[in-house]
């Protein structure tokens, strides 16, 4: 392998956060291969992942500085990595897959180089939630990524209940031995019905996608073989299409005196708990206000 310094431009000194496969090697984008080229220092949430990624796409550390920056050292790490950017070095971030910061350790190292005053530069690339919402088949105009589902049963269900009334599509992590029981609480908590998909081992060779109900979902639990990460992806509450025209109207016309058209919808939504959208659509029809404060 050739020294990456000959091969790539040199970097700004700055801190960059190099999204990487979720899956597939060959989805890494060529500004990605790039800046693990080139860069000075290497973090890496897993060392020996980095390499092996770096190995296949045929990038030599050449004597460079290859670093573990993960949970469990992260205070230990930062200041020595704050050293490197603040002495005009380059530094790639990368996680064990997909885009850093998503759910991952390298948000409390941004966070330290921005307060720090040091460049942060984005390598954007594959991304387990958008890849997810691709395939769903659900909306993806407005979605609510909420991260790793709490393990502990009561608070799953609670978290759960802070969603379920959420006007945007969920996307939530969950690892396969607790999928099961994420179902069944999902289901007991925002209704059989609701749409859903579970996305798992994507972009890989044994990639699966599985859309029904929750409650369709929850059954096919009961004898489906998991492995492999998880992405599940929920539709935004339905409307059962009782809400009263009227009353909804006169419910954001009372408003449009204090608040302008947006804040009027958002507080009828949440005081008659009905979508967002729903409001708006009849909200529309007073005056025309809708379309000056979209």
């Amino acid at each position: 392998m050739k020294d990456p310094k000959e091969v790539s431009p040199p970097l700004a000194p700055g801190l960059y956060v190099v999204s990487t496969p979720i899956g597939a090697a060959r989805d890494i984008t060529l500004r990605a291969l790039d800046t693990l080229a080139a860069a000075d220092v290497i973090a890496a949430e897993d060392t020996r992942t980095a390499r092996r990624l770096m190995e296949i796409h045929g990038i030599s550390l050449g004597g460079r500085t290859l670093l573990p920056y993960h949970d469990h050292n992260g205070a230990e790490m930062r200041p020595r990595l704050l050293r490197e950017l603040e002495e005009g070095r380059s530094v790639a971030y990368v996680s064990d897959a997909g885009t850093p910061m998503v759910a991952d350790p390298g948000f409390a190292l941004a966070r330290a180089a921005i307060a720090a005053g040091v460049p942060v530069f984005a390598v954007p690339g594959a991304s387990a939630v958008l890849a997810a919402l691709a395939v769903s088949g659900l909306p993806t105009d407005r979605f609510f990524f909420a991260g790793f589902a709490p393990q502990a049963q009561g608070r799953l269900k609670t978290f759960l209940t802070e969603l379920a009334n959420v006007d945007a599509t969920l996307v939530i992590y969950e690892v396969p031995r607790r999928l099961k029981r994420f179902l069944e609480v999902s289901v007991e908590v925002l209704g059989a019905d609701r749409q859903a998909a579970i996305c798992r081992e994507l972009t890989k060779k044994f990639e699966d996608i599985q859309r029904d109900s929750l409650g369709g979902l929850a059954m096919k639990a009961e004898t489906m073989v998991l492995k492999g990460e998880c992405v599940v992806v929920i539709d935004r509450p339905q409307t059962d299409g009782s809400a009263d025209h009227d009353a909804v109207a006169a419910a954001v016309a009372d408003r449009l005196g204090d608040l302008s058209f947006k804040d009027a919808v958002k507080a009828v939504a949440e005081e008659l708990n009905l979508p967002r959208r729903t409001v708006y659509q009849i909200g529309l029809g007073l005056t025309g206000r809708g379309d000056e404060d979209r």
